[in-house]
């Protein structure tokens, strides 16, 4: 009688456990071959898609310009040109060394002043719905407003310089905070707040305990869309304030225009994207390290 006896279950279950264990030896190699192309694909798609950038730049410098809008090919110059004149240049390296520090100074400062208002005025709203209907309508003007139509208000109030350029930057940068802050408090799981309910948690515990951290995700995502538009505010806001003793990359560039140098004029540009780009992927690590990997959207 020392026989196994199986049930139906037993057996269901024995058969379950070795299709799983089969299937797991069948898709664990296929697996790791597709995350081993799947890193392939991370660096050489980017990579393709540079040199066709690069290709289709030299092109518009040879013959696109003269072609497509009959004007002179010197107005887009090479990359070579570009590379040779902006940073193989010591004088225009160190004034484009000198422009980035001003222009990311400006552009976490404003940011920084962007995400402790937006993520303020998002908990606010979160926590009564008139509130959200009475400040929603605001932002959205705000977002809708060309900064060019409010310049001489600007210069009227804070008369150029560094401080209106910070007001550009949280200008053009916190309504994406606030939105997908907004939006991350709002998305708790609806039978997580009953659990709440019933165990009887106060506001505040709801919200650092539930809201929160399940709008981590959004929060970050809404930082890094914010990151690239506040170094877009402080570029632009060199463009239209350029009073005091603290050039950024706009400014130069300006110069640069001004001049004819339109190398060193892409040169700027492509360290102002530089600077933006770095920002995203700084603002996607913390998320990576403050969300981890519990979420689909850092896996």
């Amino acid at each position: 009688m020392n026989d196994r006896v199986v049930t139906p279950l037993s057996a269901d279950l024995n058969a379950g456990t070795s299709v799983a264990t089969s299937a797991a030896v069948i898709l664990e190699p296929q697996t790791a071959a597709s995350r081993r192309s799947g890193g392939w694909v991370q660096i050489v798609g980017p990579l393709l898609i540079l040199a066709a950038v690069l290709l289709f730049w030299e092109y518009m410098h040879r013959w696109g310009m003269r072609t497509w809008f009959d004007k002179p090919g010197f107005l887009v110059p090479s990359p070579v040109t570009v590379i040779n004149d902006s940073f193989l240049n010591a004088k225009t390296r160190s004034n484009m060394l000198l422009g980035l520090k001003w222009t990311a100074l400006v552009a976490l400062l404003g940011l920084a002043i962007s995400i402790v208002l937006g993520m303020s005025l998002a908990l606010l709203m979160a926590q009564a719905s008139w509130v959200e209907r009475s400040i929603y309508p605001y932002l959205v003007a705000l977002q809708a407003i060309p900064v060019l139509a409010i310049v001489p208000l600007i210069l009227s109030v804070y008369g150029g310089g560094l401080n209106a350029r910070l007001f550009v930057c949280v200008m053009l940068s916190i309504f994406p905070i606030v939105s997908n802050t907004l939006f991350g408090l709002l998305s708790a799981d609806q039978l997580q707040h009953d659990l709440f309910t019933l165990q009887g948690a106060s506001k505040r515990t709801r919200l650092m305990k539930l809201q929160l951290p399940a709008a981590m995700p959004a929060v970050f995502t809404g930082f890094r869309i914010s990151a690239g538009l506040s170094v877009i505010g402080a570029v632009v806001g060199e463009q239209f304030f350029r009073k005091g003793s603290k050039p950024g990359i706009g400014i130069i560039m300006e110069q640069y225009r001004q001049n004819g140098l339109y190398p060193r004029v892409f040169g700027g540009l492509m360290v102002a994207c530089a600077l933006g780009i770095a920002v995203f992927f700084l603002f996607g690590l913390l998320s990576r390290a403050v969300v981890g990997n519990w979420h689909e959207s850092t896996r």
